[in-house]
């Protein structure tokens, strides 16, 4: 079932219940609509007009600069500048490592890990076999792409900031704070380590299938070179980036030289996107069908509309669980978890629900989304940090997705590549879940 009809139908059916019992809905400053039967609608509407005003905006605003990024040909033109390189290293296995970090960066362009996943079939695979990598490790890699790199144009990193900004021990968070001075520190070595057992599990994985054969070979359509000069190639590459850029900058002169230049998500995408547009007008001498091109933003920004829609539905799931009283029966429950050896009790359970949802489910932020709003008060009650659970949990679900065989970006590879998705399992369960141990030990090391 479509898990947010699930989460919707889920929170009405627990808000009706809660009205039941007499209990308020737990909503600050909620009016009633008079009716029983329409309070759990006015929930959603409210919750809508909530998300809208915070994380759903800078989710639709990225969506769509991703959007027109692709429309003018830039994600191109970052992708083969960063892919073309790659041909030129010689070791099969020294290749490994190195892919492996490259498609991660790449999903800073392409959030995504499906649409990625087919961009890299068609760019890197053809490279990879003339390299004589073996299909199976190609698929591996390719698989694990997009997985935990710190970027503040993340949808759950985004809305994890906005959650804790609500909160007094966390006023000032926003999302670029959060990834630069929690998720980096934990999420950087932790790909590092990935890498390099993903350079000893796929070498082992090989020798073994020497003695089983070879899979069939298959052609995978090549990506034409993009066509230009070097100008247009150093501009059109970091245009996608460029938000990035500008999010990096402000945080290091914050850091070093303690300069403010307050500049938010939003701000810094609208910027890259007026400077996308200029660049496209002198590009194309001044046409005007670069100014309908920009139609493609406003459409990108539609396409992502179901993830807005994801975090309405688990905002209302969760306001259901706290009508009807579930919250604060799990916060007394996690008072005798407070201090002492036991207090990586709670992340760890989080940790392990995520792993289920995700290996059952295929997707890697649907329970976290929904787990967003819990946070702060079950950390609160268990007397530890709110970031020692959204840093494992959230890193956890998007390591877990490459070891789902329901995965969209695993059966996409099957497909392509005419493998068992249990074969492509079997090649990135043990990097990822070394990578999941290593990742919650440092971050109950850092935040704990």
């Amino acid at each position: 079932m479509d898990i947010k009809i699930a989460l919707f139908m889920m929170g009405i059916v627990l808000i009706l219940i809660s009205i039941g019992m007499g209990n308020d809905i737990a909503i600050k400053d909620f009016e009633s609509t008079g009716s029983p039967l329409l309070d759990p609608l006015q929930v959603i509407v409210e919750q809508f007009k909530d998300t809208f005003s915070k994380a759903g905006l800078i989710i639709l605003i990225l969506g769509g600069y991703t959007a027109y990024m692709t429309s003018i040909g830039a994600n191109d033109v970052t992708v083969q500048l960063l892919t073309k390189p790659i041909g030129k290293v010689k070791s099969v296995y020294v290749l490994v490592p190195i892919v492996f970090l490259l498609g991660n960066l790449l999903s800073l362009v392409i959030p995504s890990a499906s649409t990625l996943a087919i961009l890299l079939l068609a760019t890197l695979y053809p490279v990879l076999k003339q390299a004589k990598m073996s299909t199976l490790t190609i698929a591996a890699i390719i698989a694990t792409s997009a997985t935990i790199i710190p970027t503040p144009l993340g949808s759950d990193n985004v809305a994890i900031a906005e959650e804790l900004a609500k909160y007094a021990q966390f006023a000032d968070m926003n999302v670029t704070n959060y990834v630069f001075s929690y998720h980096a520190i934990v999420s950087l070595p932790t790909l590092l380590f990935i890498a390099l057992v993903h350079y000893l599990w796929q070498k082992r994985m090989d020798k073994k299938l020497e003695h089983t054969g070879h899979h069939e070979e298959i052609e995978v359509q090549k990506v034409d070179e993009i066509k230009g000069g070097s100008l247009f190639k150093a501009v059109y590459g970091i245009l996608p980036v460029f938000p990035i850029i500008l999010l990096l900058i402000s945080f290091i002169l914050e850091l070093t030289a303690g300069i403010t230049i307050s500049i938010g998500v939003e701000s810094a995408v609208l910027v890259s996107l007026i400077l996308a547009i200029i660049c496209e007008l002198i590009r194309h001498k001044g046409d005007k069908a670069v100014l309908s091109n920009t139609e493609k933003f406003f459409e990108g920004m539609g396409k992502v509309f179901p993830i807005v829609a994801l975090i309405v539905a688990a905002s209302v799931f969760v306001t259901g669980l706290k009508s009807i009283g579930l919250i604060n029966e799990l916060q007394q429950s996690m008072g005798h978890l407070q201090g002492g050896n036991v207090s990586f009790i709670l992340p760890l359970i989080m940790v392990a629900l995520t792993a289920l949802i995700v290996l059952l489910s295929g997707s890697g932020i649907a329970l976290f989304f929904a787990m967003v709003p819990l946070m702060v008060p079950l950390a609160e009650a268990a007397g530890i940090s709110p970031i020692a659970i959204s840093i494992p949990m959230g890193l956890a679900g998007n390591l877990f997705r490459a070891v789902s065989p329901v995965a969209a970006v695993v059966l996409i590879i099957a497909g392509t590549l005419k493998l068992d998705p249990l074969d492509i399992i079997k090649r990135t369960s043990v990097p990822m879940i070394s990578g999941v141990v290593f990742m919650f030990i440092l971050s109950m090391i850092f935040f704990l």
